[in-house]
C-alpha cells in the first residue's frame, strides 16, 4: 500500500503575470500545490482566508506591497 504524501500548500503573489506562470508550472512540476495571485490586497485575502504553508510575495506589487501584506 502506498503512503500518499501530503503537498505543501504555496501562496504565490507576483504581478508580472508571464513569471507568475512559469514559476507556478516549475512548482506543480516539483509537486506543490500552488494558488497564485496577482496584488497584494488578493494576496493578504488569501493569506488570511487559506492555510499556507508558505507564502512567497514579491515585494512591489499593487494595491499592497508584499512587505505590507
Amino acid at each position: 500500500m502506498e503512503v500518499e504524501k501530503i503537498k505543501m500548500r504555496i501562496l504565490l503573489a507576483e504581478d508580472e503575470k508571464e513569471l507568475s506562470n512559469a514559476l507556478v508550472v516549475i512548482l506543480k512540476h516539483n509537486k506543490y500545490s500552488v494558488d497564485a495571485v496577482y496584488d497584494g490586497a488578493e494576496a493578504l485575502n488569501f493569506a488570511l482566508s487559506e492555510n499556507y504553508d508558505v507564502l512567497i510575495l514579491d515585494i512591489m506589487m499593487p494595491k499592497m506591497s508584499g512587505l505590507e501584506v
